[in-house]
């Protein structure tokens, strides 16, 4: 066996990546990670600006979720706290307190008493239903058939676009958004240092194990050989040879590197989009507005330093505002930071007053796949697209999408391919 031969190699250092490369590394595999871009982390890495600490957008971790025992298994400790359930809902100038929580609904005078109490029931009911059993519906139909009162069903979508990141209920599956909705109403993490804390974390827990990890690769054709093992060619010209590979890019570019004869179903996959506003301030004007969401239009808005430490100093305030995309809209960049800002006005008057930096990202990717109704079919109980080529991501889950997909799927990975090394191990 050769130098250049390894038990697996794993494409895509991204969360799903790094969760495959420790849970390979702690089973003594011998196993190569190759990224693309010149560090790991993928959307889960998190940018250092006039030290300021710049997830890629707004990012929380569920606490009842698929992805937090699963890196506590794997030794990453999990600092920050969880912010209050409530906030406002903005509908036009007008703002209410959200009905999020017993004392919002209480609080809000968004809905009337009557409404109130369908709306609890409607929470509680979410709350005691098996995902799986709406997996023929989308959320917009789940939506109708749920209530007939205009309220609500805004309350329902701007719910749906919070646990979910998307704005498309007439197509995303019911299923996949309910199952969030359920770990959502447990709450959610600020996390300590930004996400890049669970980066680095994971990523010495793989090289701890001996996995090498090589960054600026670019991977060219994955060839399949007649030996059951994989060829892969990156940039310098000697070739890669593995019994197994453990996908996390782009559902959509995996075709492209199987060659032309592969037609994979994954290209058609509509990835979920938003604009993003990331700002980082001395001092809030409005100190009293640490969260909101429109109703009546799709954004988000929250401080997140008030619960997560997120500049070098610890000193200074840390806000993302995040305008949800519809995957049929066409985005110009000028206008999408305008309409961020604006929403920031209305809630912090005066906030350019106090920047310390900003950023906007206009489009960014927040997931590989738009969840439809029809797509969990093409998600079985094995990890295999091929035999040895294995998928994992936010996009390669049938039930989940963000942080809990990568995760989920990213162990799953790992754990098939190390059954069937030890399978071949013990047949020889």
């Amino acid at each position: 066996m050769t130098q250049n031969h390894w038990d697996a190699v794993i494409i895509g250092g991204g969360l799903a990546g790094l969760v495959s490369a420790a849970v390979l590394g702690k089973a003594g595999m011998k196993t190569l990670l190759l990224e693309k871009a010149k560090s790991a982390g993928g959307r889960a890495k998190t940018d250092i600006i006039s030290g300021q600490y710049f997830n890629i957008g707004p990012h929380a971790l569920y606490k009842n979720g698929k992805a937090v025992p699963i890196l506590k298994e794997l030794g990453v400790e999990i600092n920050g706290s969880a912010p209050k359930i409530g906030g406002l809902l903005m509908d036009g100038n007008e703002s209410f307190t959200a009905p999020f929580s017993p004392t919002g609904v209480l609080q809000s005078k968004l809905l009337n008493w009557k409404e109130k109490i369908e709306w609890i029931g409607i929470l509680r009911r979410i709350q005691k239903l098996k995902p799986g059993q709406f997996s023929k519906l989308t959320f917009q139909q789940f939506v109708d058939e749920t209530t007939q009162a205009p309220k609500i069903q805004k309350l329902l979508f701007t719910l749906g676009r919070l646990v979910s990141y998307s704005h498309a209920p007439e197509q995303i599956s019911a299923s996949v958004m309910l199952a969030h909705m359920q770990i959502g109403m447990g709450g959610v993490i600020y996390v300590d240092g930004g996400w890049q804390s669970i980066i680095d974390q994971l990523y010495n827990q793989a090289v701890t194990n001996h996995v090498q990890i090589q960054t600026s690769a670019n991977v060219k054709p994955l060839t399949a050989l007649d030996n059951g093992q994989w060829q892969i060619t990156v940039s310098n010209p000697e070739p890669i040879y593995c019994s197994n590979i453990i996908y996390t890019g782009p559902p959509q570019a995996l075709s492209g590197l199987l060659g032309e004869s592969s037609q994979l179903p994954f290209n058609q996959f509509e990835p979920i989009k938003a604009a993003a506003l990331d700002v980082a301030l001395t001092r809030l004007p409005n100190p009293e507005n640490l969260f909101a969401m429109g109703i009546d239009a799709p954004y988000y808005y929250s401080v997140h330093s008030n619960y997560a430490r997120l500049s070098k100093k610890g000193e200074s305030t840390i806000l993302h505002v995040l305008k949800y995309h519809h995957p049929n809209e066409s985005i110009d960049a000028t206008e999408e930071k305008r309409k961020l800002e604006n929403f920031l006005e209305v809630l912090q008057p005066g906030w350019q007053k106090y920047i310390i930096t900003k950023r906007c990202l206009p489009q960014i990717t927040v997931n590989g796949r738009l969840p439809m109704v029809n797509d969990t079919s093409l998600f079985t109980r094995s990890s295999a697209i091929l035999p040895g080529l294995y998928a994992a991501g936010d996009w390669a889950s049938p039930s989940f999408i963000l942080s809990e997909a990568a995760a989920e799927s990213g162990k799953q990975a790992a754990l098939e391919v190390i059954d069937k090394e030890m399978r071949i191990k013990h047949a020889n």
